[in-house]
């Protein structure tokens, strides 16, 4: 059974940091594209940062400079490093671990991120 357990989120003051984990059992990530997505309230999910099985990164504009993703194979976790957190940044975030052959995906639950004062 495949699971992808996020952690790290929380409630954080505008200016902040946190950082987010994503816990994976049941697959190998070596062999997963790992990426991390967020969903504001009353929009739609869209995607923060991806990191290839080789390491490669891309973020979405918005985050650039301020958020980094990185890969522990060895631990099978992803993580998602947040500096200068905006309240726009708020939303449910989730982690997605793609095979990089057959394209079959896995989602983690969510973890909230809130920026407020």
């Amino acid at each position: 059974q495949v699971q992808l357990v996020e952690s790290g989120g929380g409630l954080v003051q505008p200016g902040g940091s946190l950082r987010l984990s994503c816990a994976a059992s049941g697959i190998a990530i070596r062999l997963y594209v790992m990426g991390w997505y967020r969903q504001a309230p009353g929009k739609q999910r869209e995607l923060v940062a991806t990191i290839t099985n080789t390491g490669s990164t891309n973020y979405a504009d918005s985050v650039k400079g301020r958020f980094t993703t990185s890969r522990d194979n060895a631990k099978n976790t992803e993580y998602l490093q947040m500096d200068s957190l905006q309240p726009e940044d708020t939303g449910v975030y989730y982690c997605k671990a793609t095979h990089s052959h057959t394209g079959s995906s896995y989602w983690g639950q969510g973890t909230q991120v809130t920026v407020s004062t």
